[in-house]
């Protein structure tokens, strides 16, 4: 084993993609809130008044957030099998992304179906209990993999990201040591020759266009998802990797900004621009995915630079320990992440009826679903080991660092 790898293997956690990964969790709970309000997305609630300002706004975090959610994911299994090996990260997996899947699909995710129902119908009437039975009414669909059950109210809703992230880990399993293997040469190519960074918008653009994006897995195709999870483990923790990502970060940002907006014209003129056959929905959806290649290649280059109060200008992933509320929060993403839907729609629910302008109605969900969410983690889901064990948690909670 080279020194390089050496080093990677014993280097600390990048606690600025742990970061990162709690501001996107967190920013689902105004990202949900607002799609109430759009006149294009087929949310749960929604309110009588919208607005284009919500479409325009959402395509800014679509293009990157949930990208860069799965490639932190593969970055953290790499961590993770250094640690545990592939079986017990297998048996890992299951526990903590399984167990909260199976729970929260069967308790939480019947509720905002029932509210969608509702709020399309006032004349609706159904009673929660029995819809409840109606919702887990399942049959088999293998044609949907991952998502094998289907039925007529049937979903795993905002949970489709636990349920692709659980499918990627148990095919990475049996896979990880020749990935892991090819890092070292990937990385003195890369080293070399930066811009092979760019190779991967190349699956990227051909998925999105010729399998079709996908509204309900925040517009990007299922599968595009696996291209990120695997960069994040094969790639995104080597130290010549992240020196090539630093040199072109400003370049590929400007490119991502150009292509973003090459893509705009063809989502705002075509009926379905997720799935249309034509040449400009082909072209449209394979410039999003190259898009959104490049703003993860950006993001990722230009929060890893050098910044004051660092020890060492080649280490710019060393620094400060993470604060007090960053391992907090830290913790607290997964469980935030299960709640946060059914919180925004049943806040939705109970505002978007009430006399009132659009943006006093969006804060209201919003601070009205952060305060709910805050609440039910501190009182219910951390207090015991049975809640912390349905929601993802370790049983015990971990030492806190001092901040």
């Amino acid at each position: 084993m080279s020194v390089e790898t050496q080093a990677s293997a014993t280097a600390p956690r990048r606690g600025e993609l742990d970061a990162l990964r709690v501001f996107v969790v967190l920013g689902l709970v105004f990202f949900h809130s607002a799609l109430v309000f759009s006149p294009d997305d087929d949310f749960y609630v929604k309110n009588a008044q919208t607005t284009e300002a919500v479409t325009v706004l959402a395509g800014f975090g679509v293009v990157w957030a949930m990208p860069m959610l799965f490639l932190v994911a593969g970055l953290g299994s790499r961590y993770s099998i250094r640690r545990r090996g592939p079986a017990r990260f297998t048996r890992e997996r299951l526990l903590r992304l399984g167990v909260p899947l199976v729970f929260a699909t069967v308790v939480l995710c019947p509720l905002p179906q029932w509210l969608r129902l509702r709020s399309a119908d006032p004349a609706y009437d159904e009673s929660y209990g029995r819809f409840w039975l109606r919702f887990l009414t399942v049959r088999p669909d293998p044609a949907d993999f991952p998502f094998v059950l289907d039925g007529e109210h049937f979903e795993t809703g905002h949970l489709w990201f636990v349920v692709l992230l659980l499918t990627f880990s148990l095919l990475l399993a049996p896979v990880a040591a020749p990935l892991a293997a090819t890092s070292e040469r990937l990385g003195q190519v890369v080293e070399r020759r930066p811009a092979l960074l760019l190779v991967p918008l190349v699956p990227l653009a051909a998925i999105n266009a010729f399998l079709g994006m996908e509204e309900g897995f925040a517009g990007w195709n299922r599968w595009a998802y696996l291209v990120f999870f695997v960069f994040g483990y094969v790639l995104a923790d080597d130290v010549r990797v992240r020196g090539a990502l630093r040199r072109v970060a400003v370049p590929v940002a400007v490119a991502g900004l150009v292509l973003f907006a090459g893509a705009a014209p063809g989502f705002m003129s075509l009926d379905d621009p997720f799935t249309d056959g034509s040449p400009q929905g082909l072209l449209t959806r394979a410039v999003f995915g190259a898009a959104g290649w490049c703003w993860v290649v950006a993001i990722l280059g230009l929060l890893d630079r050098p910044r004051a109060g660092r020890a060492r200008k080649d280490q710019p992933g060393e620094g400060r320990p993470p604060s007090r509320a960053m391992v907090y929060l830290g913790i607290a993403a997964l469980p935030v992440y299960v709640l946060h839907q059914p919180v925004v729609v049943a806040l939705a629910y109970g505002v978007v009826g009430r006399p009132a302008p659009i943006v006093i109605k969006y804060a209201a969900i919003v601070a009205g679903s952060l305060a709910v969410i805050v609440v039910l983690y501190e009182c219910l889901v951390r207090r015991t080991r049975l809640t912390r064990l349905l929601f993802g948690m370790r049983p015990d909670p971990p030492v806190t660092p001092p901040s």
